[in-house]
């Protein structure tokens, strides 16, 4: 039997730079006004492939902390400690969150308290705690749980002073009547906001299904074991998630139980597909600019955003180095929406460039 650890490591770095790419391109456009239609969210219910991107890597999250604690408990090492630094880092993840939001006005005024890189820190934090005390059986009964739990609740339970719920539409369910009532500061979208407080709960089982997927490959002996028992599991979620659609529509904003399981089975055959090929297969040779992004994910991500005040900034240039982009391809008859496209491309080489330098002096950045 071949000695796959380093292999399967490769692989889950390598799902974590391509996931961060495609949330680099589908973050930052030339233009918000010319995107080809996959590359935007659903509006409300349904799915494109903009929507896969954020669940996969709060699956590879969960992954990677099965990966990185078990090692640790199999060594021993005291709980306590290993609580302590999961909270430090949560926080940090938190911290980094409200701190792009604020860059560069840092108006205290108009925080938001939710986003992306915050729900990140939440679902890191819950997935490490359940993944230290309880056991993998656990698991599946907490995402059961969950998931069953919020789709009554979301479809069935009426909404006080709106009886019913409504799925049609973002205002008449429990997600958006628990967030008017708890969370502070700024909506994303105003009235309602996609990483809510309620919905954390269903993202969180996203990252459960990682650790359930962790488990499958540091316990399978065998790679071809591992290839079948995730895949198995993928085609399951994925079957689940299908069904669940005719009861409970498949919408990232409220992270539906059927776009849950949809997503993590999906994000489960990725990562054995991703096995088959670098595991047993050995196809290295294309993984490399996907490492640089997977090894310092979280540097990738807030990079992205910082230097949105060079790159898409107007009070540099006049419409931005984007807009004077935009305008240049528009001239020498390259379509818009392309145009737009390739600016997003190019901005992924331009972040790029420090992560290379970072890897190449195996400098890894862990908050």
């Amino acid at each position: 039997m071949m000695n796959t650890d380093k292999q399967r490591y490769l692989a889950v770095d390598v799902m974590r730079g391509i996931t961060l790419i495609a949330m680099i391109i589908v973050n930052d456009p030339g233009s918000w006004e010319h995107v080809f239609p996959p590359l935007l969210h659903a509006e409300w219910n349904g799915l494109t492939p903009t929507d896969y991107v954020y669940p996969f890597f709060l699956f590879i999250v969960g992954v990677s902390i099965a990966l990185a604690y078990q090692p640790k408990l199999d060594n021993g090492e005291a709980k306590k400690g290993m609580v302590s630094k999961i909270f430090i880092r949560a926080l940090k993840i938190f911290a980094l969150g409200i701190f792009l939001w604020l860059f560069p006005s840092f108006d205290f005024t108009d925080i938001r308290w939710a986003g992306v890189l915050q729900r990140i820190a939440l679902v890191f934090l819950g997935s490490a705690l359940i993944f230290l005390y309880t056991d993998h059986k656990f698991h599946l009964r907490f995402a059961a749980v969950v998931l069953v739990g919020y789709w009554i609740l979301m479809a069935y339970v009426p909404v006080p002073g709106i009886g019913f719920p409504d799925l049609g539409g973002p205002e008449k369910n429990w997600a958006h009547y628990i967030d008017k009532m708890l969370l502070p500061g700024r909506m994303w979208q105003k009235t309602w906001d996609p990483e809510g407080i309620l919905s954390t709960l269903p993202a969180i089982v996203t990252g459960v299904f990682g650790l359930i997927a962790g488990h499958i490959i540091l316990h399978q002996r065998e790679i071809k074991q591992k290839l079948l028992s995730l895949f198995y599991m993928g085609f399951v979620l994925i079957a689940l998630g299908d069904l669940w659609q005719w009861f409970f529509p498949i919408n990232k904003n409220i992270w539906s139980s059927s776009y849950t399981c949809l997503m993590g089975g999906f994000a489960t055959l990725f990562l054995a597909s991703l096995i088959y090929l670098i595991d047993l297969k050995g196809n290295t040779k294309w993984i490399f600019p996907t490492r640089v992004f997977g090894t310092n994910a979280i540097t990738a991500y807030v990079l992205s955003g910082v230097l949105t005040v060079i790159f898409y900034n107007d009070a540099l240039i006049t419409n931005g180095l984007n807009g004077q982009f935009m305008a240049l391809a528009s001239s020498v008859g390259i379509a818009l929406q392309l145009s737009s496209f390739l600016y997003a491309l190019i901005y992924v080489g331009i972040i790029y460039v420090p992560l290379y330098f970072l890897f190449k002096n195996k400098i890894f950045i862990k908050l």
